[in-house]
């Protein structure tokens, strides 16, 4: 075969054919060159490479394979996309058509349903398969209602890319975002860009996601919240599940409870509604007001549970907290919003002001109506010792079976110390002047306070003991039976709470999600420009007939 002859086959397989044609005329003033056909009892039909077209009236450049169809159009490509329109422009050699005045687009879906594409203008890459309109469509496939300003079908993978005032309508949600990546038989859509999911009981904002919508399901990567069962879930990356009613994060994350005004910050948390609960953990800290006072409760692992009146925070493992006069630490702390009640369990230690105070189990009462703390008590070897301010060198200590303590506008006032109580006590006069170190035994003893620092000390029932002068009491006897001063663990401020370990973590890389296929500004200039071959074909009345210029294409640049 010649190459002659070669070239002359490519050529009539690009051709346009005629099907049927009837009434033909010409007009070679108006439209020099081409066959003018108008339908009888049957509509004008042409056929390329695949595709059929029907119309009342065809203006038909044979020589440069173009063809103008008017009135009562439809194209069908295969079995799945059939499309409708008022005017088609069609190049056979670009295989592009564009169609305007009520389009309607319909291809098939996997799941043997139909997706329905309605716009005033829309061009249709039949060499490349994509469909793309730049002046408002709707999109309806079985699951959603679909609306933007710009938006390109890629026919082969059955995705929407939509740009510019992108809204879905679900019954049970609605979408809208900036840009949105949408695949028609998955239903899953790609959120680029400022975008927000509304359903009934949450809101999900991202710059950046992943949404599946058929069953309210999706994550998002950048500037992600989730509002959420009274609670609102920021993070690096951000999960949410509608039907197991459960939402995650990792990284920087902050979960804030709207109602009882707490925060919970971590590297990784899970929230699960029907149990009205969050689980955190790495470096995981929850922040709470307590009388215009931030209270920081720290462990490896933080569950916040219950309703928001009986909201329960627990901390599990190197457990600590830190407020204003007061600090602790322990294994685990349990803390009621019900009762007001903290506890410290095992090994717990606390400090308000310069006293340290240890014992088998710590409870701290706070006044739920006041929100202002009210007792305190330390069970079983209750222990009190603070460095004397004067000497630098000498420790005041008080023990006894139990303590128990009373605050007054948050502030520790009076310490009681029940059976057994012994103490060690340095005097001075006041000149600050060594006077002696009281030694005393009793069955209780109460302490008065005053800015935190012992104030008075008043021995109840059978007191036995003296004030001995410095040189006459010994080192050794200079400590209790069960003396321990943990000053250097002391926590000091609120970023004390955190060991070295939690402050080196090394965060989970957050896999992202793809950077969208942009629509091209060259489609837009070649849709603009006078040499498209679908703009340069000859048509009758072009005032009434041409569509509205479209505007110029924004181009959106993608999240990262």
């Amino acid at each position: 075969m010649t190459q002659q002859q070669t070239e002359k086959d490519t050529t009539e397989s690009k051709q346009i054919n005629i099907v049927y044609g009837a009434n033909l005329t010409k007009d070679e003033v108006q439209y020099p060159g081409a066959f003018i056909f108008s339908k009888d009892a049957r509509q004008v039909q042409f056929e390329h490479q695949g595709a059929d077209l029907w119309c009342d009236i065809a203006i038909f450049y044979q020589k440069d394979n173009k063809l103008k169809a008017i009135g009562n159009i439809r194209m069908q490509q295969g079995d799945s996309v059939n499309m409708t329109s008022g005017k088609i422009d069609y190049d056979g050699n670009s295989k592009l058509a564009k169609a305007y005045e009520n389009v309607v687009l319909q291809s098939a879906t996997s799941e043997g349903g139909d997706m329905t594409l309605t716009t005033d203008t829309l061009r249709f890459d039949r060499e490349n398969q994509q469909a793309y309109y730049q002046d408002f469509g709707t999109v309806v496939d079985s699951a959603n209602t679909l609306t933007s300003e710009i938006g390109r079908y890629f026919m082969d993978i059955k995705k929407y890319q939509f740009l510019d005032s992108v809204h879905i309508d679900n019954p049970q949600y609605i979408l809208d975002s900036e840009q949105l990546d949408y695949y028609t038989n998955s239903k899953n859509a790609y959120m680029y860009g400022p975008s927000t999911i509304t359903g009934e009981a949450y809101k999900i904002y991202c710059e950046r996601g992943f949404y599946d919508t058929k069953i309210e399901s999706g994550y998002g990567i950048k500037n992600t919240r989730i509002d959420y069962n009274n609670r609102i879930i920021e993070g690096d990356s951000v999960y949410f599940d509608k039907a197991s009613e459960f939402a995650s994060a990792t990284n920087n994350i902050t979960v804030t409870d709207t109602i009882n005004k707490a925060i919970t910050r971590a590297h990784y948390a899970e929230v699960f509604k029907a149990k009205d609960s969050v689980f955190a953990t790495k470096r995981a800290v929850t922040i709470s007001l307590v009388e215009q006072d931030s209270l920081y409760v720290h462990g490896d692992t933080l569950m916040v549970t219950g309703p928001p009146e009986s909201r329960i925070v627990r901390a599990f493992r190197n457990a600590k907290f830190f407020k204003t006069d007061m600090s602790g630490k322990c294994d685990s702390i349990h803390s009621a919003e019900k009762t007001g009640l903290i506890q410290l369990v095992r090994n717990p230690v606390l400090w308000n002001g310069e006293n340290q105070m240890t014992g088998d189990s710590i409870h701290i009462i706070s006044n739920v109506k006041t929100e202002q703390l009210d007792s305190l008590k330390v069970l079983e070897n209750a222990f009190i010792v603070s460095l004397d301010s004067i000497s630098k060198t000498g420790y005041n200590q008080a023990k006894g079976k139990d303590l128990f303590g009373k605050f007054k506008e948050n502030e520790l006032k009076i310490i009681d110390l029940v059976k057994n109580t012994e103490v060690i006590y340095y005097m001075y006069n006041d000149d600050e002047e060594l006077i002696g170190i009281n030694k005393t035994i009793c069955s209780s003893i109460r302490i008065t306070m005053a800015n935190n620092d012992v104030e008075d000390l008043t021995f109840r029932r059978d007191p036995d003991g003296d004030i001995f002068p410095d040189k006459d009491l010994p080192l050794e006897s200079r400590k209790l039976k069960g003396f321990i001063w943990r000053g250097d663990e002391r926590i000091m401020t609120k970023d004390d709470i955190f060991d070295e370990d939690d402050n080196t973590i090394e965060l989970v890389v957050i896999r992202g999600i793809e950077n969208p296929i942009d629509i091209d500004a060259e489609e837009e200039e070649r849709s603009l420009n006078p040499s498209d071959p679908v703009n340069n074909i000859p048509i009758p009345n072009e005032e009434s007939t041409e569509p509205k210029k479209r505007p110029q294409v924004k181009k959106v640049k993608a999240s990262q």
